[in-house]
């Protein structure tokens, strides 16, 4: 035990019980989708007494709202979310361009990048015929399920990409999904050899997608732009070359800004 009343792992990183147990809350608030103290107890293994503690103090401090007996997560995480998401490189260039994406494609178009191993949903527009999909803004995804996550793997170090997958794993979203080790890394090396990135129901059935990488100006990978669509319309010429050339164009032209802002 630590003197601020936490555990320390044994390799000198400290931990605070409390605090853990707090995002262990917040975790069941969100896959509830709000609910009462035993709901959120039951859901996150607590005591209902632990639970009602925590629940409050989150309350106290706008993190959590109360409608009756009913607990939900507050809007001061789309604040705290939305702060993140301005910090991150280009955030002001990205936006209009996955804007311009799905206006010219009639998709989705969306940007991600990487974070602890995840793919993040930064930024997701809808074209007039854009279908509705499991992304949303701030959705984490698998890297190798997706095509902008693909893109991303791509750009990174092979220890890297061993690091992810052995943390990760491959786990399957459809039949399609890429869950073999040599499979994924010659996708990979393909890839980086054609300069775009292919989903073929990989994440969701019947869903196409071709993503793009989106490099730094020191060459390190920022995230990937991806515009998804169904197959019978993305299959061919889009998946080949309309798409990938308008992708292509985007990712570049938000390089340059990023590198001479």
């Amino acid at each position: 035990m630590t003197a601020d009343g936490g555990r320390s792992d044994g390799a000198g990183k400290a931990r605070i019980k409390s605090l853990g147990t707090a995002f262990t809350i917040v975790d069941a608030l969100q896959d509830l989708g709000g609910g009462r103290v035993t709901e959120v107890a039951d859901r996150a293994d607590l005591s209902k007494s632990t639970a009602h503690k925590h629940l409050n103090t989150l309350l106290d401090h706008g993190y959590v709202v109360k409608d009756g007996d009913d607990y939900r997560l507050s809007f001061r995480f789309l604040d705290v979310g939305g702060h993140v998401r301005s910090q991150f490189p280009g955030a002001n260039v990205i936006k209009p361009k996955i804007q311009e994406l799905a206006e010219k494609t009639g998709e989705v178009a969306q940007c991600m990048t990487e974070e602890r191993g995840k793919a993040v949903v930064l930024y997701r527009e809808a074209g007039r015929n854009g279908v509705p999909t499991r992304t949303r803004t701030g959705k984490i995804l698998s890297l190798h399920q997706t095509a902008s996550g693909k893109a991303i793997l791509s750009q990174f170090p092979e220890e890297r990409v061993e690091e992810i997958v052995d943390r990760h794993g491959l786990p399957r979203a459809t039949e399609s999904t890429i869950t073999d080790h040599e499979e994924l890394f010659e996708e990979l090396a393909a890839i980086r050899e054609r300069g775009i990135a292919h989903s073929y129901g990989e994440s969701t059935r019947g869903l196409y997608a071709v993503a793009a990488p989106m490099m730094a100006p020191d060459d390190t990978v920022l995230g990937a732009c991806v515009v998804s669509g169904p197959s019978h319309r993305m299959r061919g010429e889009p998946m080949d070359e309309g798409i990938p050339d308008l992708l292509l164009s985007v990712v570049n032209e938000v390089e340059l800004n990023i590198a001479h802002a």
